[in-house]
């Protein structure tokens, strides 16, 4: 029960720190102002109408007991008195039908005193109505064949301080928590920038400058963050570096064995030799692509449709379509997307004659998916093929060049921009790559 109740809280509470927050600071400010507010108003505001009201009452069956009296020539002078001295309204209705029933409010405290007062000095021979009218209330008490009607202000029994009060228990309270609020902003600013700069450099982003701020623990937090960061970029640029230089360096001593191949007169062993050649140079190439692709680039928000387009042009020999709905925008490195696309499209077009591309969007995601009807991947190497240097010869055909770094590189760069590839089996009853990026 108890975790059922735990869930159902962490269902309920706001996610982000600044809400939580404020909710701390908050509900002590609110809690105060109700308790405040229900012991003056059941301990001061209760009492004050219930004094008014009895007094009230009691000025009025003075009234009804001194008209009532067989003394006709003063009632209509006292009448005059009360509404002079007592701002009554007072009239008497010969002849006229009493009404029955009440237009009370039951959940009105200051009909419920006023009800409570009458029925105990007219018992049922009294009738009012306290919302006919803004400022007044019409009270009509049977005599003989008519009513006697009178009109009072609401403020004879309403205290008037009640108002004041409210107004000075809330605007206080909405004050307090208005400069809660702004501190509360100053606060977690800082926190919301730290996990910003950290969710940008987890997507491979280059942050450019990162300040801490805010509380010492914050700042703390923040300057180890921007020294793991140094750390890490230095780590990836040395080994960037380390396979651009062996690759660079290798090309040197590659050119003059191509120089001496041309040279030879056995042209069956120059052109075994020459392929050879070929061969390692695509490999340093694909060795210097996994290390290029890691520099920093800007982001920029690109519509995918006329991205996926360019790409697709290098291929007009290829059978190549393309189902995408317009306007799909997505924050990513064109550069480095666009080098991911071609190794899918590149890997489908090894080995397969067709390939089909299809883009949406979903809630969250856009998904573009790419099919070839090549003779497609065992289900169980769907993870191995994601891996640096891994070549499957059993499905995909054992004489294609290539090292294994295509896929990895493409997964690189779509898991920098946030999102994931995930290979399946296609329509066209080849691969399926289907590649997800947050909206």
């Amino acid at each position: 029960m108890l975790y059922g109740l735990n869930n159902l809280i962490k269902k309920i509470l706001p996610k982000r720190l600044f809400y939580r927050s404020l909710i701390i600071v908050a509900t002590p400010i609110i809690l105060l102002q109700i308790i405040i507010t229900v012991v003056f108003f059941d301990s001061l505001w209760i009492k004050a109408n219930k004094g008014m009201t009895r007094s009230l009452v009691s000025e009025i069956r003075t009234l009804y007991d001194i008209y009532s009296n067989p003394d006709a020539g003063q009632k209509q002078s006292i009448i005059d008195l009360y509404n002079k001295n007592f701002d009554f309204k007072v009239s008497i209705k010969e002849d006229k039908i009493f009404p029955k029933t009440i237009p009370e409010r039951w959940y009105s405290p200051l009909d419920r005193s006023l009800r409570r007062e009458l029925k105990s000095s007219f018992f049922a021979d009294y009738w009012f109505n306290t919302t006919a009218y803004k400022d007044l209330i019409e009270l009509r008490i049977k005599y003989k064949t008519g009513y006697l009607q009178i009109f009072f202000s609401k403020n004879k029994i309403s205290p008037s301080s009640a108002r004041i009060f409210a107004l000075w228990i809330t605007l206080p309270g909405l004050l307090l928590i208005f400069v809660a609020i702004i501190f509360l902003k100053n606060q977690t600013r800082p926190i919301i920038n730290l996990a910003n700069a950290a969710e940008r450099f987890g997507k491979g982003e280059f942050v450019k400058e990162f300040r801490p701020s805010g509380a010492r623990e914050i700042r703390q937090a923040a300057y180890e963050f921007d020294k793991m960061r140094k750390r890490i970029t230095i780590h990836l640029n040395q080994r960037s570096e380390m396979l651009s230089g062996i690759s660079h360096d290798l090309r040197t001593p590659l050119t003059r064995l191509k120089l001496q191949i041309a040279l030879l007169n056995q042209q069956d062993l120059a052109k075994k030799m020459g392929d050879d050649i070929e061969e390692m140079e695509k490999m340093l190439n694909e060795y210097l692509e996994f290390a290029r692709y890691q520099k920093n680039e800007e982001t920029e928000k690109v519509e995918l449709h006329k991205l996926i387009k360019d790409i697709i042009n290098k291929y007009s020999a290829r059978e190549i379509t393309i189902f995408a709905e317009d306007d799909l925008k997505a924050n990513i490195r064109p550069n480095s997307f666009k080098r991911c696309l071609t190794n899918f499209i590149d890997n489908g077009l090894s080995y397969g004659t067709k390939i089909q591309i299809t883009l949406k969007k979903t809630p969250n995601n856009i998904i573009i998916y790419i099919d070839d009807d090549g003779p497609g991947i065992p289900e169980k190497e769907y993870l191995n093929v994601m891996k640096p240097f891994y070549r499957i010869d059993k499905s995909r055909g054992q004489n294609k060049s290539g090292v294994g770094l295509g896929l990895s590189i493409s997964n690189d760069i779509i898991r920098s921009h946030g999102g994931n590839v995930i290979l399946g089996k296609s329509d066209l009853n080849g691969l399926r790559v289907k590649v997800s990026l947050p909206l």
